[in-house]
């Protein structure tokens, strides 16, 4: 599993993901940065085989009217402290692991995780 964490998550979700044998790179890792546009990081997600995980619904619209990113995790949990979240995806990692074998669009709360497409 290859993800790409977006820029409203934090770089340290990217580094909790390698722990757990996920192939994980930040947006702050690509050269233009957290300044990295959508459609640039739809492109390396694509090109890469990456999972773009995001809180910005535009890459759900995208998906929608474009069928890109190929694969998408969005995170709709608010606003949420750093060690919720990486307690979210502490729990939830294998679920995810396991959904994504199977499906293209995923999204994730406190409460559920939902497949969408």
């Amino acid at each position: 599993m290859k993800v790409l964490v977006d820029a409203q998550l934090p770089r340290r979700l990217a580094r909790f993901l390698s722990t757990k044998d996920i192939d994980s790179k930040h947006t702050l890792e690509l050269p233009q940065k957290n300044a990295t546009s959508d459609q640039e990081i739809i492109e390396v997600a694509d090109r890469e085989n990456r999972i773009v995980i995001s809180k910005d619904s535009d890459f759900l619209d995208n998906y929608i009217l474009e069928g890109h990113p190929q694969k998408l995790l969005v995170v709709s949990t608010g606003n949420i402290n750093n060690n919720d979240l990486i307690r979210l995806f502490q729990q939830n990692i294998e679920t995810l692991r396991s959904l994504f074998e199977e499906n293209t669009v995923i999204e994730i709360d406190e409460d559920e995780i939902q497949v969408h497409y």
